[in-house]
């Protein structure tokens, strides 16, 4: 006997305080009748077409263990080992890290690298959260049919826990608290290793790819869904590839750092050069655009609250400020910070440049994860997934 086996995109749906959050999780084999799809899910999707959805909701404490307010404890200060991997870390509150960076707490052995949330610090005592970052929340969880693959026969073989999976390592770390101040800016967060002038370092074009075909692919669909037609786009931190489909008819404005870059992109109707780190103020009137889009960049910025005010200043009325971003970046011109945190709570950083900036609502966070990387990429046999894509946007107010 057999029975249907799949590749699937999941999507966990749900909503903090500030923000609408979709995390995805691209599984390539799923098997209907060994694996887990919690509640009637995979009831649900076996009778779907390849593109057909289908998608159930969870109270909090369904998906996730339930919130637990003895799971907020205090530590003392020095139970908190300052020394991770390389890095000298100072707690800071409403951030995360690793369980395994707390000492003397049964249960926590020094490995783990589930995460916990510093809510509270006194001269000598540290409250920490312990509980999983989604507890909280209520949850919806979709599956969308992309694939069909031949089945395997039914004898033995493990099984997964797509609850688990798309839960596990990341989806909750983007959210903040409106009564939880995240402390993203005690220490200067925007120290690069390189601090000479941008056009420095920029001045041979880097005619490269920052990401891998697939993710270009994965960045390109948030865009051709976020972008209308017929608008006006102005994409900042340009470079040689704007990452908007050739399907998405909108007139592209490119602000960048090297002309042979912006040269090269065919995508651009438009093109300047300005140095945002040095002067962040845009060269363009008020309410010039439909949408701003930035790709792979917001972790270059030393101003990004001036440069997010700016982008609010050029954008029309209820136009959105679309960033998306990965897991890779030029070391030598990445802020510090942006090195230091959890790939999901980068996420929450650029959440909160937006809310600061006091320009935008309607916040949104997308994360996609799971994708194969072409099998002709160079990379493949080394790192099979596709690069992670991160996404943060928000609309202008009215």
């Amino acid at each position: 006997m057999s029975s249907r086996n799949a590749g699937i995109e999941f999507t966990l749906n749900w909503a903090s305080e500030l923000a609408h959050h979709a995390d995805r999780l691209y599984l390539p084999r799923v098997d209907l009748w060994r694996d887990f799809l919690p509640g009637a899910l995979a009831d649900a999707v076996a009778p779907l077409a390849v593109g057909e959805s289908a998608g159930e909701r969870f109270a909090a404490g369904e998906l996730v263990a339930a919130y637990d307010k003895g799971l907020v404890r205090e530590i003392g200060d020095k139970q908190f080992n300052r020394k991770f991997g390389h890095l000298v870390v100072e707690p800071r509150v409403g951030r995360f890290y690793p369980r395994g960076m707390i000492a003397g707490v049964a249960g926590i052995f020094p490995e783990e690298y589930k995460p916990f949330r510093v809510v509270g610090r006194s001269k000598d005592r540290l409250k920490v959260d312990l509980n999983h970052p989604l507890a909280a929340f209520d949850l919806e969880l979709s599956a969308t049919v992309v694939e069909d693959l031949e089945p395997h026969p039914r004898f033995g073989g493990a099984c997964s826990d797509v609850a688990d999976l798309i839960t596990d390592k990341g989806p909750g770390l983007q959210a903040l608290s409106s009564s939880l101040e995240t402390d993203f800016f005690h220490d200067y967060p925007f120290v690069r290793l390189d601090d000479n002038p941008d056009t420095v370092f920029y001045q041979m074009p880097r005619m490269v790819e920052h990401v891998d075909a697939v993710a270009t692919g994965l960045m390109g669909r948030i865009y051709g869904r976020l972008l209308q037609r017929g608008a006006r786009v102005l994409d900042l931190m340009s470079s040689w590839v704007s990452h908007v489909p050739e399907s998405t008819d909108v007139e592209l404005w490119g602000l960048g750092l090297n002309e042979e870059e912006l040269a090269a992109n065919p995508r651009l109707d438009d093109r300047r050069l300005h140095d945002l780190n040095r002067e962040p103020r845009l060269p363009y009137a008020d309410a010039s655009f439909d949408a701003v889009i930035c790709a792979n960049s917001v972790e270059y910025l030393v101003k990004p609250l001036e440069v997010f005010a700016e982008v609010g200043r050029v954008l029309k009325p209820g136009g959105r400020f679309i960033n998306v971003f990965s897991d890779r970046w030029f070391p030598p011109k990445v802020i510090n910070l942006w090195t230091e945190i959890h790939p999901f709570e980068r996420m929450g950083l650029v959440l909160e440049y937006l809310r600061r900036t006091d320009a935008f609502g309607d916040f949104h966070t997308e994360s996609v994860r799971g994708y194969l990387r072409p099998e002709d990429d160079k990379y493949r046999n080394m790192t099979p997934k596709a690069d992670p894509v991160f996404a943060v946007w928000a609309a202008k107010s009215m």
